[in-house]
């Protein structure tokens, strides 16, 4: 599905946006420009362009803003940011508003060319399953109309019981009486005691021929076993109407099945004088029949083959149906509710979307991180769209999900080395300072033969170099998974170390620290630099949750450390501060979540689950608000490192 070709540039150096409107129109864009945040906004209310290039920091109005204002106007609008060095805070914030790339001054053609075609697919996605939806529910309700038209003609027995009576008041004047049926889409004979038509409606005349005189079966196919058994004979039989098919002669030669009512005409004394006789052409209702069945197995298909996961949901959330990909990942047996199914709670979600359609009929947009049924995280891009009845009503939301995991995970991987980019250029400049300060001090020891000064400035040189190693495994740890580099570790020192750490930051926030190493007389195997680092990421959000904690307890950590069955070792560390909801515990360890605000970056938990799970261990954490945290690790004392690396 093609999209419109047409792109808001935002950026207040003109040079750039003459370079972006050059080459963007060379590929195919039909381009608006902009000189800040402002003026792009009144462009976008005024044009609605589906992709938008905006710069981050502009006077008047920022990218931020702008973005934000633009998402609350349009959630399905495409925004890329352009970033400058030292901007990564204002782009992790734009992602975190739903800003669909950010990209990198100097701007490489290749990384935005990249960045335009997946916005487009996005938009594309989401207006071909707009599409399927709108056509699925117009195509149904023709033809569950027309099908419900045809069948009315099939229920004209009930008529024919309150047209006897009124035709009893007419049978002296049969020809007169016949005119009242000339309207009526049926074929319409009335037949004496002989078994003999004696009047017909003009449709009957049109299609099965003059048969005033003839037999009253002569119009049927047959065969019957004798007179008596056609249906105006059984009438005369048994003295009460009949219903059955039957197959009715054209007088061109045709044949037609049709459904036959019959009812009694009896006279002033009670007897039985006239039948009625009303036939329905059925094979129109068949072929519509048909063409439904056909119609209703074709969308069944489309459900079920749809490259994204569907389910229907009824105001209790149970999932009343879901297509062929849903169950594949989330099980057969998925539900009964949504939010069992997808993230294996017992309440309703927070921000739920299908609560928004009941509430207002429309369809809502959100981005929602869930489980599958192996127990693999997904991040899925959720539409839903509400399901009505003839009157209206909404009975059940139809929630369309894909799968943006992989654009997530590049995301976060980019923005993540955008991250480590900032850092490691501060961490660089100081060691460049001090290998500075260290070849001055060799030099100039080697000038006055100075052999303490030159021993001086080898060890700075030396420690440098180890600053130097350091940054490099840290950059790759972040660009891809590193092997542990395991040493056997002394456990009781290792978590005093952690503690004498930690213990005067806590001291200068009033906490009171608690250790709990008894018992703790043996090794590990670890990798101790990335261990620490994890505990210690732990041990921080501790000290700034007991800060935050405007309860009036006295504020205290409780760190403690054993040796549990099965060679393991256990870390627990525990804090009486504020405590967390339930949504904060489900995307604690997520990148990029934090719930610092502007203060933290998410990247620090992510860190430590990755390294635990290196180990070989796991990560239980309890929270309730205004009770606490307590993040309980258990890793084994000697990691099994045969699978990696």
């Amino acid at each position: 599905m093609e999209i419109e070709k047409r792109i808001l540039v935002v950026d207040d150096e003109e040079d750039l946006r003459d370079i972006l409107q050059i080459y963007l129109s060379e590929i195919g864009y039909e381009v608006l420009t902009a000189s800040n945040g402002r003026e792009g906004l009144d462009v976008f209310l005024a044009e609605r362009p589906p992709i938008i290039l905006s710069d981050i920091k502009m006077p008047v109005m920022d990218g931020v803003e702008m973005l934000r204002q633009i998402k609350a106007q349009d959630p399905d609008a495409e925004v890329l940011m352009i970033t400058g060095h030292g901007d990564m805070e204002l782009a992790i914030e734009s992602l975190k508003l739903e800003a669909a790339d950010f990209i990198t001054k100097p701007i490489n053609d290749d990384v935005l060319e990249i960045a335009l075609q997946r916005a487009a697919e996005k938009i594309a996605m989401r207006r071909q399953l707009k599409a399927y939806t709108e056509n699925l529910e117009t195509l149904v309700e023709a033809k569950s109309a027309r099908l419900v038209e045809m069948e009315r003609l099939t229920a004209l027995g009930q008529a024919v019981d309150c047209l006897t009576t009124a035709f009893l008041d007419i049978a002296g004047d049969v020809r007169r009486g016949m005119e009242y049926f000339n309207e009526v889409p049926c074929f319409v004979s009335l037949h004496n005691r002989q078994l003999q038509v004696v009047a017909t409606n003009q449709l009957f005349s049109d299609r099965l021929g003059d048969m005033v005189g003839r037999p009253s079966w002569e119009i049927y196919t047959g065969p019957f076993d004798n007179p008596d058994a056609c249906p105006a004979g059984q009438t005369f039989v048994s003295g009460a109407g009949v219903r059955s098919r039957e197959t009715i002669r054209y007088k061109d030669g045709q044949t037609y099945p049709v459904v036959v009512h019959t009812a009694p005409i009896r006279d002033s004394r009670g007897e039985l004088e006239l039948v009625l006789e009303i036939s329905a052409d059925i094979s129109e209702v068949t072929r519509l029949q048909e063409e439904l069945r056909t119609t209703q197995q074709r969308y069944h298909q489309l459900f079920e083959e749809v490259p994204c996961y569907i389910a229907v949901v009824d105001r209790q959330f149970r999932i009343t149906a879901a297509n062929r990909r849903f169950r594949d990942e989330f099980g057969e047996d998925a539900g009964p509710t949504c939010f069992e199914a997808y993230k294996q709670r017992q309440t309703p979600c927070r921000d739920c979307p299908v609560t928004a359609t009941f509430e207002d009929g429309r369809s809502h947009q959100t981005e929602m991180m869930v489980i599958s049924h192996d127990g693999r995280q997904r991040h899925l891009l959720i539409w839903t769209a509400p399901i009505t009845d003839a009157a209206g009503d909404i009975r059940q939301v139809m929630e369309m999900a894909t799968d943006v995991t992989p654009i997530r995970q590049l995301q976060d991987r980019l923005s993540s080395l955008g991250l480590m980019v900032s850092s490691v250029s501060h961490g660089v400049k100081g060691v460049l300072t001090g290998m500075d300060g260290g070849l001055y001090l060799m030099k100039t020891g080697l000038r006055k033969d100075d052999r303490d000064q030159i021993q001086e400035g080898f060890d700075i040189m030396k420690l440098m170099t180890e600053r130097i190693r350091g940054v490099v495994l840290d950059v790759l740890y972040y660009a891809k998974e590193r092997a542990l580099v395991l040493e056997t570790v002394d456990a009781l020192s290792f978590v005093n170390e952690l503690a004498l750490i930690i213990e005067p930051r806590a001291r200068k926030q009033g906490i009171r620290l608690t250790r709990r190493f008894d018992d703790l007389a043996d090794s590990i195997v670890a990798d101790s630099v990335a261990l620490r680092a994890a505990l210690i990421n732990i041990l921080e959000n501790a000290v700034d949750a007991c800060a935050a904690d405007t309860s009036g307890r006295p504020p205290e950590i409780v760190f403690a450390a054993r040796l549990v069955e099965d060679e393991q070792i256990e870390f627990d560390i525990a804090d009486n501060g504020p405590g967390m909801d339930a949504d904060t515990r489900e995307n604690l360890f997520n990148l990029f979540y934090s719930s610092k605000q502007e203060k933290g970056t998410g990247l620090g938990l992510h860190i430590t689950k990755t390294t635990v799970q290196q180990h070989g261990g796991h990560i239980q954490v309890t929270s309730e608000p205004g009770q606490g945290s307590r993040f309980l690790i258990r890793l084994p004392r000697r990691p099994d490192t045969r699978n990696e690396d």
